[in-house]
């Protein structure tokens, strides 16, 4: 750069020269110190310190620069038909890749975990309540040291049990090596069954820890998400992350007021008494109750490849019924997501995320005593009042693709997980016999929809983020006021009803 400007340097006078040295010694280091920043390591994090007056945690994001996570990529190894040891937490470090910048509160709902175990906040879980749980699980699951096992004490309906234990297995890869060792019982069927009446006063036994897909207001069972958010491969209906996307857009093609001006439910009634009772409110030649009821079978829906039951393709008329069959239905969460306010007939049983819903803000009330004059008097409403009507359908589906997307699952399941495990009062160990669970022994052996369904859900990179912050627990006095408002709305409903 100095021999660049020779003519010139020859007029420079004896007094000149020093300040021009200095001046070619200040660009070298600028040179240099700039040539050090653009050959810094790829992914290294940057803080670029500015002298201010304000707080750290008031300085823009603009004045740092941050580089993206390492991205580390979990395969599904099918060659050796057994559990790789790499991506265990004995040899996975997690602190290189995660994100500190984003964190999120979690959903309100996570707020009931509190709830589901405070029947053991003051007395812990022994292994003598865990053991005692067995009479009805169908498995038992044990994690110790990151590793999962089971022990199968009986086959579930379906493939109930075989996907409830791969999404724990796809939180365990999404989060490697931080759950906490832990041993718990798994009941697959529908109803709950540990009564809440067999453990009250000062000489009663403390109640059996048991896992489930539902609950209800007489039972102390713990909620867990139910195995269709990885799929349902009996009846094809697909895993939750792309099947919420796909609503999404099935949502798209028919605007709400283009839509059929009626109620519509597609279903298997002979589940439920209630269901056969709701079939009395189809429309008919002497009767319209503003309903269009469509009998589901299944059987057939199969032999002709599923055609017809497309849930993302049910999105078509302006009002959806929810009504439960032998207990809480996994559709909920899709006649929810359709962006047509939900007419949910007064419900016995509550899944992990339904018990924050609020009536007349994500769905409308429909009498379990007087299904068809009620559903009439919603559908009217509803078609006289277009546009809280619309309100109504777009909460309850803002609600499902905004905080009960895959993400919220997964961190409901971890917060649930890690919640339980500081109640225990043993140390987790493996049963005798116990088989040791991964992805590659789950669903390397699988065909069909199962396999496709696995290889779809499969979560192949762990998180870049941490789970959500938890919500303290609910107070008493604020959970009585939520029932309460909750109680006089579906009663306001009522009223009008019978004017």
């Amino acid at each position: 750069m100095g021999s660049s400007g020779n003519s010139a340097s020859q007029s420079f006078t004896t007094k000149k020269a020093p300040v021009f040295l200095l001046a070619l010694v200040v660009f070298a280091a600028a040179s240099l110190s700039s040539f050090r920043i653009l050959t810094l390591p790829k992914f290294s994090n940057i803080n670029v310190s500015i002298p201010t007056n304000k707080t750290p945690e008031s300085i823009s994001e603009k004045h740092q620069i941050t580089t993206p996570p390492r991205k580390i990529e979990f395969p599904l190894n099918c060659s050796t038909r057994s559990c790789p040891k790499n991506y265990y937490p004995t040899t996975f470090q997690t602190n290189d890749i995660l994100d500190p910048s984003s964190e999120t509160i979690c959903p309100n709902y996570f707020r009931w975990i509190h709830e589901d175990l405070r029947p053991w906040k003051s007395t812990g879980i022994t292994r003598d309540m865990v053991e005692r749980a067995n009479e009805t699980a169908h498995f038992r699951l044990v994690i110790v040291n990151g590793k999962a096992y089971i022990e199968k004490y009986k086959k579930s309906i379906q493939t109930r049990d075989v996907f409830t234990v791969w999404g724990i297995l796809q939180l365990l890869r999404r989060y490697p090596g931080r759950l906490p060792d832990l041993e718990l019982m798994f009941d697959c069927d529908d109803r709950p069954v540990i009564q809440s009446r067999n453990y009250r006063g000062p000489n009663t036994t403390g109640p059996p820890p048991l896992f489930r897909y539902c609950g209800d207001r007489w039972t102390m069972d713990i909620v867990f998400p139910d195995w269709s958010f990885w799929g349902w491969a009996e009846i094809n209906i697909k895993p939750w992350d792309s099947l919420l996307k796909e609503i999404k857009e099935g949502n798209k093609r028919i605007k709400w007021m283009q839509r059929e001006p009626y109620a519509y439910w597609k279903g298997n009634p002979f589940v439920a008494e209630n269901r056969k009772d709701l079939l009395k409110c189809n429309v008919s030649d002497s009767q319209d109750w503003n309903a269009r009821l469509f009998i589901q079978d299944w059987i057939r829906e199969g032999q002709e490849g599923f055609k017809q039951s497309n849930v993302a393709d049910q999105c078509t008329h302006r009002y959806k019924i929810y009504i439960e069959g032998y207990a809480w239905s996994v559709s909920e969460k899709y006649i929810l997501s359709c962006n047509s306010p939900t007419l949910l007939v007064k419900p016995s049983f509550y899944d992990f995320f339904t018990r924050s819903l609020q009536p007349l803000h994500h769905y409308w009330p429909i009498r379990d005593n007087d299904k068809c004059k009620s559903l009439k008097f919603a559908v009217e409403w509803g078609n006289n009042h277009k546009g809280k009507a619309q309100a109504i359908g777009k909460a309850a589906s803002d609600f499902i693709q905004d905080e009960v997307k895959m993400e919220f699952v997964y961190d409901y399941m971890f917060h649930l997980l890690n919640e339980y495990a500081k109640l225990l009062k043993f140390k987790p160990t493996v049963p005798e016999g116990a088989e040791e669970l991964c992805s590659e022994t789950a669903a390397c052996d699988r065909d069909g929809s199962e396999k496709r369904f696995m290889t779809e859900s499969l979560v192949k990179t762990p998180s870049l983020t941490n789970p959500c912050s938890m919500l303290p627990p609910f107070e008493p006095r604020d959970l009585g006021n939520f029932y309460r408002r909750n109680v006089n709305l579906i009663k306001q409903v009522e009223k009008w009803e019978n004017l």
